[in-house]
C-alpha cells in the first residue's frame, strides 16, 4: 500500500533565484501546497556553489532534496552550475527542475537536452508544482519527506 501521509523530515528543496518576486511566488506555491519543507533561497550561481559544497558560512547547510533553478543568473549562470551539479559524484542524484520564462523557453531548452528532471514555467503555479513534486518521488529515498497523493 501506498504511503498515507507525508513520512520522514521536512523536503531540503534549494531554490536558486534572483528575481524576488519569481522567488516569493515560489515559496507561496510551496505553502499552499501544504508541502512539509524547509526551503532555502539563494540569489546567484557563486553562492549556491558555496551553498551546494557546503563552503565558508554554508559549512553546515543541508543536502537538498530538489533544487529549483532558474537558468538566467548573477556571477554564475544557471547552465554552468546545472553542469556543475550533473558531474559531481556527491551531487549529481539531486533532482534538478528549471524555472524557465515561459512555454517558448522552455521548448528551447528541452532541444538543449539539459540533464533535468522538469521545468516550471514562472510564475510557479500551485498545480504544476505538485504535479512535478509527485512525478520526482522516484528520486527520493524512503526516509525523505513524500507528498502523499
Amino acid at each position: 500500500m501506498m504511503m498515507q501521509e507525508t513520512i520522514g523530515r521536512p523536503m531540503e528543496i534549494l531554490l536558486i533565484e534572483d528575481n524576488l518576486s519569481d522567488a516569493r511566488l515560489a515559496i507561496e506555491s510551496l505553502r499552499d501546497g501544504q508541502i512539509k519543507h524547509r526551503l532555502t533561497l539563494i540569489c546567484d550561481g557563486e553562492e549556491a556553489v558555496e551553498f551546494l559544497s557546503r563552503e565558508g558560512r554554508f559549512v553546515r547547510a543541508p543536502r537538498p532534496d530538489l533544487i529549483l533553478l532558474d537558468l538566467e543568473l548573477p556571477k554564475k549562470g544557471g547552465r554552468e552550475l546545472l553542469d556543475e551539479i550533473k558531474h559531481d559524484e556527491l551531487l549529481r542524484s539531486i533532482p534538478v527542475v528549471v524555472l524557465t520564462a515561459s512555454r517558448i523557453h522552455e521548448e528551447i531548452l528541452r532541444a538543449e537536452h539539459l540533464q533535468v528532471e522538469s521545468y516550471i514555467t514562472k510564475p510557479v503555479a500551485l498545480e504544476k508544482f505538485l504535479k512535478v513534486v509527485r512525478d520526482l518521488r522516484q528520486f527520493w529515498l524512503a526516509d525523505m519527506i513524500v507528498p502523499s497523493a
